[in-house]
C-alpha cells in the first residue's frame, strides 16, 4: 500500500549555522534535540532506511524550529531562499520519496508570498508551514494576507504547526517549576500547549473571517486535529454565524471544506474515529511526526485501523495525494 505522510521534519546543520549564536540562545540544545539532530540532518541515510523497512512511501518534509522565523524582517528571506534551495537539491535524487513545505520568512509577509510561489513553482514544493505565532501575531492578522492571498492563487495548503508560545503566555500559565526544570517545556509544548495554541489558531481563522475571505484556501494541522474533534459540536454552537463572529458560514460546514487534519504523533484508534466521526474520512491524512515519534510506531497504528480498505486507503495516501496534487 502507498503510503504518504505530511508532518516529517529536518534541520540542517549548514543553515543552523548561519544563525547567530546570541539569535539561536538555547533553542534546539535540550538533550531530546540533541540526541535527534542527527535524525534531523539526515534525509537520504537511516531515513531513508527506516522508510523502506516500514513501507512509508513519501515523507513531505518540513523545517523544525530553527528557522526564518528566528531572523528579522530583513534577514529572514534570503535565509528562507537558502534553505529551500538546500532541501531541494539535497531530495533531487528521490522524487518519488521526498518533497517539501517551503520555509517561508512569515516577519516579512510579501517576501513570502514571492518565496511561497518560487518554492511551488520552480523547486516543486507543495505548500508552507508556519510553526505558531509570527511577533506574537495569529495568521488572522492582516499583515499576513499576501501569503494568504499567494497560497490560495497557488492552490497549495498551509500547514499550522505548533510553535514556541508567547513570552507572555509563558510567563502566566507555564513557568514558576523550579523544582522540575523540564516540565515547563512538556506543559508548554508536546504535553499539552501548544497543541491547545494550534486550536485558538484555527478558531481565530474562523471567527476573523479569513477562512470566508479565502475560501479556495485549504489549511493543515497536526495531532488528530489539535482538540478540536472532541470540541467540534460545543465550538459549532459558539461560532454561530452572527452571533459577533466574521464569519459565514458555521465551524463544521467550514472545516469540512478547508481544514484538514493529520494523525502526527497521535497513534491510539480511540482519536481517530472521533476524528473520522467530526472531520469526515476525506479530510484525515497519515503522518508520523518524524524523528520526534518513530516510523514504526505510526505504521503499527495504521495497520491496525479497522475500516474498510478503501476508506484506510484514503487515510494512508488517498486524501494526501489529492490535498497535495501528487
Amino acid at each position: 500500500m502507498r503510503v504518504v505522510t505530511l508532518e516529517e521534519h529536518i534541520s540542517l546543520p549548514e543553515m543552523i549555522q548561519l544563525i547567530p549564536g546570541e539569535v539561536l540562545g538555547n533553542f534546539g540544545k535540550s538533550p531530546v534535540m540533541h540526541r535527534l539532530a542527527p535524525k534531523l540532518a539526515d534525509i537520504d541515510g537511516e531515513r531513508l532506511v527506516s522508510m523502506d523497512a516500514t513501507g512509508i512511501t513519501m515523507q513531505v518534509l518540513s523545517v523544525d524550529t530553527l528557522g526564518a522565523s528566528l531572523l528579522s524582517p530583513s534577514e529572514a528571506p534570503a535565509f528562507a531562499m537558502r534553505y529551500n534551495d538546500l532541501i531541494a537539491r539535497k531530495i533531487a535524487g528521490h522524487p518519488d520519496r521526498f518533497t517539501a513545505f517551503a520555509e517561508l520568512p512569515f516577519k516579512a509577509p510579501q517576501a513570502a508570498a514571492d518565496e511561497l510561489e518560487r518554492a511551488v513553482k520552480d523547486l516543486g514544493f507543495k505548500g508552507a508551514m508556519v510553526r505558531g505565532t509570527t511577533e506574537e501575531q495569529f495568521l488572522d492578522h492582516p499583515r499576513f494576507a499576501p501569503v494568504l492571498e499567494r497560497a490560495e492563487k497557488l492552490g497549495v495548503p498551509i500547514y499550522v504547526h505548533p510553535g514556541i508560545p508567547p513570552r507572555a503566555v509563558i510567563e502566566s500559565y507555564y513557568s514558576h517549576f523550579p523544582d522540575h526544570p523540564g516540565m515547563m517545556e512538556s506543559l508548554a509544548c508536546y504535553g499539552w500547549g501548544w497543541h491547545s495554541e494550534t486550536a485558538i489558531h484555527v478558531l481565530r481563522l474562523l471567527v476573523s473571517g479569513t477562512f470566508d475571505r479565502y475560501p479556495g484556501l485549504k489549511w493543515i494541522i497536526g495531532h488528530m486535529g489539535e482538540m478540536l474533534p472532541m470540541m467540534m459540536v460545543r465550538s459549532d454552537r459558539a461560532f454561530t454565524p452572527g452571533f459577533g463572529g466574521a464569519n459565514q458560514r458555521t465551524l463544521i460546514e467550514t472545516f469540512h471544506q478547508q481544514l484538514f487534519i493529520t494523525t502526527s504523533g497521535i497513534f491510539t484508534q480511540p482519536p481517530l474515529r472521533v476524528a473520522i466521526d467530526t472531520f469526515g474520512i476525506d479530510n484525515i491524512l497519515f503522518s508520523i511526526d518524524y524523528p520526534f515519534s518513530t516510523n514504526e510506531m505510526g505504521v503499527d497504528f495504521l495497520h491496525q485501523i479497522d475500516l474498510p480498505d478503501g476508506e484506510v486507503q484514503k487515510i494512508a495516501h488517498g486524501n494526501a495525494d489529492k490535498l497535495l496534487n501528487l
